[in-house]
């Protein structure tokens, strides 16, 4: 199954992507030469591995009608000091008192098949395509 993007450069250093009817839109900092309209990227890629796993928690806390208003999660991503690359993400997830001891290693678990995570683990190919536009005639 194919799934195509539209990228597209409104200006400055913003770049917005047209994904399945969402127009999902970045900028870069004001010390990166954007306006900070937006989030980075970058911050978005990272965001999204927050929120996939979030999903998977919220879906695991309804199966088991425990509110997920009392879970915190947080993600902390580790940087190389000299190359700025996230070496770790730690996942940190605050369970209410009540939470069941029994299920927080299925918790872990869930998390863990999070469908971004997993790209991680087995990354995709990249294959960068380029052509000339002909000029109008």
């Amino acid at each position: 199954m194919d799934r195509k993007m539209i990228i597209r450069f409104p200006g400055g250093k913003r770049v917005d992507t047209d994904y399945h009817g969402f127009t999902i839109k970045t900028d870069q900092s004001q010390e990166d030469g954007g306006d900070h309209s937006a989030p980075t990227p970058s911050s978005l890629f990272f965001a999204a591995i927050g929120a996939c796993t979030g999903l998977y928690a919220l879906n695991f806390c309804e199966k088991r009608n425990i509110d997920p208003d009392r879970v915190k999660m947080t993600v902390e991503m580790q940087l190389h000091e000299k190359t700025h690359m996230v070496e770790k993400i730690i996942f940190k997830t605050e369970l209410p008192p009540e939470f069941p001891e029994k299920y927080i290693a299925a918790l872990i678990r869930s998390m863990n098949l999070c469908y971004v995570k997993k790209h991680f683990e087995q990354p995709p190919e990249f294959e960068f395509v380029t052509r000339i536009k002909k000029a109008a005639q």
